[in-house]
């Protein structure tokens, strides 16, 4: 019944939008495509289907009405004009986009992590030195997620499937079980600053969180700006530097453990790195090629472009065996991401193509007229970061949300675009600690029985404030005297 009315419901909206009539200004034939979309971003939001089903519909469901909605009266009209192929081109433009295919060689880079186990390693090597008090506990958990994060762009595989594996052996060793008063004794603490890490490194690395890749993509066709791994990571730094040094603190202030001191943690830590052995040499392989693929990504992207680079590490990958051909065709999750993302950039870009987000530019700008640059970009960023809480996934709010803050920004005679773009999509990540259901790994932490929901609430109203202020405070004021 309940998946009944959630795959009711996208469709209802819809058709409630197409029944209403075109507002002032904007062609009929974009409205209904608004329409479609918008019905596509409930349905990602509700999730009656995987996210890649629900793209292919819109996107088919779009093609085969596209005389009404892609295209407009004119274009129909015109004898040269051959609509089959113009709307099957435009349904599939989405795969050929650079920024799809980076995403899922990302992915590919993921899945060695995984069959080496070399990202498992990492996360024991900081165990075992900082792990005997649970405040240097915290900041183990904080270093292996930033140095996992800028080769794996699912904050989900990273922090849920390499992170939350190994800290979640820890909180047994001192008694403290979940959904259960114990919990508060250690595994409290742990999950939330394991939650509050990821976040923060996705929005520190352009390549730690795959919607930072969708944005990147809607940015350059909403309004032409490409924007590097490098201008991402210097744009953040500052901030993200002060986060990473004082989130596991802030976490052992707010929410602190009951166990301040542990010294069965590093003995843990080193009989499973005992049973890992030495490095083989799939690791050691792994590690240069990602190295390889970061050292590409920030010199040589006038060379090579970024897709490129991760398409020739995984041909490397796959020649000394450290991935086998099975490991590329059965990463269920690779080409999920995949098909979802392609699709979405092609929803997103839709909407600049029929003239939907220059004639919500203008309205955004009118209503903000007489707003100095700065506190337009202030105002926006906060409506922004808050109209998260409606989202139950990052890709789904960067879709929907990010064109039509760009077309608003773009109207606005003074602002300064580039910095307004940095500080849109560096709110990506750190906007994800809200809500239980924020980010893909939330859901994990949430449910891992040691993060109560009045808890996980409070501390994410907390924490995420705290950061949007920060980004504030000292981000905006780096970014106008970096670009």
């Amino acid at each position: 019944m309940k998946r009944g009315i959630s795959l009711l419901l996208p469709i209802i909206v819809a058709v409630i939008l197409l029944l209403i009539p075109t507002p002032e200004g904007l062609a009929p034939h974009a409205w209904r495509f608004f329409a479609i979309f918008v019905g596509a971003i409930v349905g990602l939001i509700l999730e009656p289907l995987p996210g890649a089903v629900i793209g292919i519909a819109s996107v088919v469901i779009i093609s085969l009405f596209s005389p009404w909605v892609l295209f407009s009266p004119e274009q129909v009209a015109s004898p040269k004009f051959q609509m089959a192929s113009q709307s099957f081109k435009w349904a599939v433009a989405g795969f050929s986009n650079s920024t799809v295919w980076l995403i899922f060689g990302a992915f590919m880079f993921a899945a060695g992590y995984e069959k080496t186990q070399f990202g498992r390693r990492l996360a024991l090597i900081l165990v075992k030195y900082l792990g005997r008090r649970t405040l240097t506990l915290g900041y183990a958990i904080t270093f292996a997620d930033l140095l996992l994060a800028p080769f794996t762009p699912s904050n989900t595989a990273r922090s849920g499937g390499t992170i939350y594996p190994i800290i979640s052996n820890l909180p047994p060793l001192y008694g403290s079980k979940p959904n259960d008063p114990s919990a508060r004794k250690i595994g409290s603490y742990l999950m939330w600053v394991a939650i509050t890490a990821t976040c923060v490194t996705s929005s520190m690395f352009l390549s730690a969180l795959a919607p930072n890749l969708l944005a990147l993509a809607l940015v350059k066709s909403s309004i032409g700006m490409n924007i590097s791994w490098t201008n991402w990571f210097i744009a953040f730094l500052p901030l993200g530097v002060l986060l990473i040094l004082t989130v596991p603190l802030l976490a052992y202030w707010l929410y602190p453990p009951e166990v301040k001191v542990n010294d069965e943690v590093p003995r843990w830590a080193q009989n499973e790195l005992e049973k890992l052995g030495k490095l083989s040499r799939n690791e050691i392989l792994l590690l240069a090629f990602v190295c390889l693929a970061l050292v590409l990504w920030i010199f040589a992207t006038a060379w090579i472009e970024p897709a490129m680079a991760a398409l020739l590490v995984i041909t490397l990958m796959l020649f000394t065996g450290v991935l086998e051909w099975k490991d590329i065709t059965g990463n269920k999750a690779a080409w999920n991401t995949f098909v979802w993302f392609a699709t979405l950039v092609a929803l997103a870009a839709g909407l600049t193509d029929v003239g939907f987000i220059a004639w919500l530019g203008k309205l955004g700008a009118s209503l903000l007229g007489g707003i100095s640059p700065s506190v337009a970009t202030i105002a926006l960023l906060i409506a922004f970061y808050a109209m998260h809480y409606l989202f139950a996934s990052t890709t789904a709010h960067t879709t929907a949300l990010l064109p039509a803050m760009l077309a608003i920004g773009s109207a606005i005679p003074g602002m300064n675009m580039t910095v307004f773009c940095m500080m849109l999509l560096t709110s990506l990540g750190v906007m994800g600690i809200i809500t239980p259901y924020g980010t893909g790994p939330s859901p994990i932490y949430y449910g891992s029985g040691y993060l109560p929901a009045k808890d996980y609430w409070r501390l994410g109203g907390i924490f995420g404030t705290l950061f949007l202020v920060l980004l504030i405070v000292i981000g905006y004021p780096w970014m106008l005297m970096m670009f």
